[in-house]
């Protein structure tokens, strides 16, 4: 079993930086591709990005690519995300999860944290 938490979220304005941080317990991370997600109320939950289990390489959702990295420290078990050039559409709960094989499905993804409110308004 591995439990995920996720920090970091907060109020920022259009054009901030916000970072967030999932540290896992339970389980070492080193075995899991890590991904990011988030949803708004009333939209299905959206995969934002997801890094391989060396950190080695990373895939992105078009409309974060170039405004969002990823990265993690496996041995802290803690994942990170980098949030550039917010805008109000990135608003939303993001969640961070872990999964067996890379995926942008949620579906795919075992173990969830609890999600964190980042909202981006001026």
């Amino acid at each position: 079993q591995v439990r995920l938490v996720e920090s970091g979220g907060g109020l920022v304005q259009p054009g901030d930086s916000l970072s967030l941080t999932c540290a896992a317990s339970g389980r070492s991370l080193n075995s899991y591709v890590m991904g990011w997600f988030r949803q708004v109320p009333g939209k299905e939950r959206e995969f934002v990005i997801g890094i391989s289990r060396n950190g080695g390489s990373a895939y992105y959702a078009d409309s974060v690519e170039g405004r969002f990295t990823i990265s993690r420290d496996n041995a802290k078990d803690t994942v990170y995300l980098q949030m550039n050039s917010l805008k109000p559409e990135d608003t939303a709960v993001y969640y961070c999860a872990a999964a067996r094989r890379p995926s942008i499905k949620p579906g795919d993804y075992d173990y969830w944290g609890q999600g964190t409110q980042v909202t981006v308004s001026s």
